[in-house]
């Protein structure tokens, strides 16, 4: 592998003293070699970062790449109502080729407003389509099947056999845990409490251990969610998982936007990660999470999009943004600080995804995955601090370069990786054709 100098820019490092520095930046052999010199030479390319900052790449730790072609197609409903009127029925309809369009358009668009590396969870099939896209992208990604095999109201197009969904699962893990250099990983992904059986996931939190794989859910994110997992299961719904052994270090769980005390207190207690998704919530009716106290007591809280039919874009920006911004109305306008907000679109979502030693900040040793972001343009000049300009100001549209693993994959705003005008036409192609079935 070349070396890679990044010259000219701003370093926003993240590093635990959260130096900014100016100067190059340089890689060699996909990590990062050293910070802060104008004197590196390389053996390979450099980018141009003359007024920009160079940042970590965004990370987003709650995705749905499968649903990208339902976006705009499922408007102005709530949570339940939303899957089961339009994307459970659209998620059982996808085939293998409209499942690989889909996440081309969402890798297309994640890596150009520079999200380089996600916690997905795909629909029940064709998982090795989600994941052969993210391989030929160049995105890091870590993905897991969706796991449905209980609900009166999943639809048979999408219920498993429990034992079925297990060994799928086992098997994907086998293919692909580990696979590009370790840039695509393995996260089981029961899907939440109403469509999983007691069995599956107490089968699922002991073949994670077991394997050594992360697990991703979705938990408490609309009241009537909540209402129903008390029924059905007798328990709150961070409760019941903590009951099943389905929180800890190695646990992510979308949303939590309505928790108890005694939940919280779990949270805390088990290290679980809150995967925090302000549009969604938002989109959906769902409420607001309280980010601020999950982190007063320690809670790890990171940002995703969640999927393009419930916010409809794929925006870290737009999230990092609204996740600064709609706390103050209820905490104070000192709540979660624009360089704290940062930090849960760079290492917070490092932790969610267990990477934080290789990714979320720029240090010597660690993962090569870089943004570098325009900030001479009109909407973002001029500023102080540059965590104002990145939270309150940048948009994706001013990402110029992209480096995930060493490798550069967006460069003057082109992706290098993908034809983005095939991609386009082949997600408006398959969109239809599957809207037609529907």
């Amino acid at each position: 592998m070349r070396d890679l100098v990044i010259r000219g820019g701003t370093v926003v490092t993240m590093d635990p003293t959260r130096r900014v520095v100016t100067g190059d930046l340089m890689v060699a052999d996909g990590t990062i070699a050293a910070i802060g010199s104008d004197e590196f030479t390389a053996r390979g390319p450099s980018l141009d970062a003359t007024g920009c900052l160079v940042i970590p790449g965004l990370i987003q730790s709650h995705i749905h790449m499968c649903q990208t072609l339902m976006r705009g197609r499922a408007d102005d409903l709530d949570l339940l109502g939303w899957l089961r009127q339009r994307i459970w029925p659209y998620e059982g309809a996808l085939d293998e080729a409209a499942t690989r369009a889909s996440a081309e358009l969402a890798c297309a668009e994640l890596l150009l407003g520079g999200t380089t590396a996600i916690l997905d969870m795909a629909t029940v099939r064709h998982t090795d389509a989600i994941f052969a896209a993210a391989q030929q992208s160049g995105l890091r990604a870590t993905i897991g099947k969706a796991m449905m095999d209980a609900g009166a109201e999943v639809p048979a197009s999408l219920r498993e056999d429990s034992q079925a969904s297990i060994d799928e699962s086992l098997a994907l893990v086998a293919r692909w845990h580990g696979a590009s250099g370790d840039r695509l990983r393995y996260a089981w992904a029961p899907r939440f409490v109403l469509s999983c059986s007691e069995g599956l996931l107490r089968d699922t939190v002991a073949e994670a251990r077991r394997t050594g794989t992360r697990i991703h859910t979705h938990a408490s994110e609309q009241q009537a969610e909540i209402e129903v997992v008390r029924r059905e299961r007798g328990m709150d719904n961070v409760s019941y998982l903590d009951h099943l052994g389905m929180t800890g270090a190695d646990v992510g769980l979308a949303h939590c936007v309505w928790l108890s005390e005694a939940e919280r207190a779990i949270l805390a207690r088990s290290h679980t990660h809150v995967l925090h998704c302000p549009s969604s919530n938002l989109k959906l009716g769902s409420g607001i999470a309280d980010v601020p106290d999950l982190l007063a007591r320690g809670i790890s809280v990171s940002i995703g999009a969640d999927g393009a039919p419930c916010n409809n874009n794929l925006d870290a920006w737009q999230e990092l943004r609204l996740a600064a911004l709609l706390p103050k109305h209820r905490a104070g306008v000192t709540a979660l600080p624009a360089q704290q907000a940062f930090e849960l679109a760079t290492l917070g979502g490092a932790r969610a995804l267990g990477l934080e030693d290789r990714i979320g900040s720029l240090e010597i040793g660690k993962r090569a995955d870089i943004v570098v972001v325009d900030v001479e343009r009109a909407h973002v000049a001029p500023a102080e601090s540059p965590y104002s300009q990145l939270v309150y100001a940048c948009r994706a549209s001013d990402v110029r370069h992209v480096v995930v693993d060493g490798q550069i994959v967006v460069r003057d705003h082109k992706l290098e990786t993908l034809e983005v005008p095939r991609v386009v036409a082949a997600a408006r192609a398959h969109a239809r054709r599957i809207a037609n079935t529907l």
